[in-house]
């Protein structure tokens, strides 16, 4: 393989990793704002006989909330794919970017050569984001469960 092909990946990382950026912060802004919106509504909780009712609306909603979170990044991704002209259309951008986000990765639709090394990067703002959501819903069921069952 020629060294120099790989200096072709250059716009691939000039756009992959600001977008990389961009998404785990609007990720962690959005956990950070949900968490605290959490737990001023449990500070002022104080029926605890509906814990099961209780423990069930606050996950539910935050799993709701992260898939909505999950859905404007992927479509994030697809925009700027669209924009780049690395992706014909944009329902075949947004299929793409969702493989490529939760790395399924079996959508029949593939980047333009060109841009293809920016889909190993979306991968990889994938598992940064998903590893984030398992941390966030983690600590959200320790917060609620005692919380709850007071």
């Amino acid at each position: 393989m020629n060294p120099f092909e790989y200096m072709l990946w250059g716009p691939d990382w000039a756009w992959g990793v600001p977008l990389i950026a961009l998404t785990v912060v609007i990720h962690v802004f959005s956990l950070a704002l949900f968490t605290a919106r959490t737990e001023r509504l449990l500070a002022r909780y104080t029926d605890h006989r509906h814990f099961a009712l209780t423990f069930a609306l606050v996950i539910g909603v935050a799993v709701v909330m992260v898939t909505s979170l999950h859905l404007l990044e992927a479509g994030i991704w697809a925009a700027a794919y669209r924009f780049l002209g690395a992706i014909a259309d944009s329902k075949s951008a947004m299929l793409y970017s969702l493989s490529a986000l939760t790395t399924y990765g079996h959508a029949n639709v593939f980047l333009d050569p060109k841009w293809q090394m920016m889909g190993a990067l979306e991968a990889l703002n994938g598992m940064l984001l998903f590893g984030l959501t398992t941390a966030f819903l983690f600590a959200m069921i320790q917060r609620v469960w005692p919380a709850s069952s007071r």
